[in-house]
């Protein structure tokens, strides 16, 4: 499979794309495509890191795996195509902006690139999904790459937020140097975690903006 990275992510990750574990995912990922109808689409599978580059990362959000059905992939966690129905957990995280924000933010579309192109990372754990069917390609090694993506931002790099919503997120920015960089923690956007009361209210978009601000950088246009 050719690996569609941006060349300034291919060099910073350069060590990580050579070792034998990933040249294996590569040739998985590229069997799984060959044999079953998988999302995003080839093309789209590096989009968070081709559409943030690693010199811009302000902001890291930490996804589980791509969506899952007809279309609604696009490479960027949480969000989907133009065209593709909202799914709960963005409707969600849309109410919490407006909330937090005081506005009135009623998308049409759910794919907002807007974000990446700011310096959002949109981070999903594994990079790729059968369709149908959650969560399907957690045999593969695509953990190893994201957690070794985290942990690249998470030395190299110094106050970057990192919203990690739900456990699993959680877990998987364990290691992330809080002395240095800001990590917001809260319940998952998704329906049953959000009517738990694990959610809404959360306000990390103004903190997110806030410590920004306060670090003389450029804070994010959610809206």
């Amino acid at each position: 499979m050719v690996l569609n990275l941006n060349p300034s992510w291919q060099t910073i990750l350069s060590d990580e794309i050579e070792k034998p574990y990933f040249i294996k995912l590569m040739e998985d990922v590229n069997e799984e495509y060959q044999n079953f109808t998988c999302f995003p689409p080839k093309e789209l599978i590096f989009s968070a890191f081709n559409n943030c580059s690693f010199e811009e990362i302000k902001v890291v959000i930490i996804g589980q795996d791509p969506y899952h059905g007809d279309g609604e992939a696009n490479g960027l966690a949480f969000l989907v195509n133009d065209s593709v129905k909202i799914p709960p957990s963005l409707r969600n995280i849309f109410r919490e902006i407006n909330s937090d924000l005081d506005s009135i933010f009623i998308p049409s579309s759910g794919n907002l690139e807007s974000w990446a192109k700011q310096g959002v990372l949109l981070l999903n754990a594994s990079l790729t999904v059968r369709k149908d069917n959650a969560n399907s390609h957690k045999h593969l090694k695509w953990n190893l790459f994201t957690d070794a993506v985290i942990q690249k931002i998470s030395n190299e790099k110094e106050n970057v937020v990192f919203m990690l919503w739900g456990s699993f997120a959680q877990k998987k920015g364990a290691k992330i140097d809080r002395s240095k960089h800001f990590v917001l923690e809260s319940g998952h956007p998704s329906p049953m975690s959000a009517n738990q009361g694990k959610w809404f209210g959360n306000k990390h978009f103004s903190k997110t903006n806030l410590y920004l601000e306060e670090n003389n950088l450029k804070k994010i246009d959610w809206l």
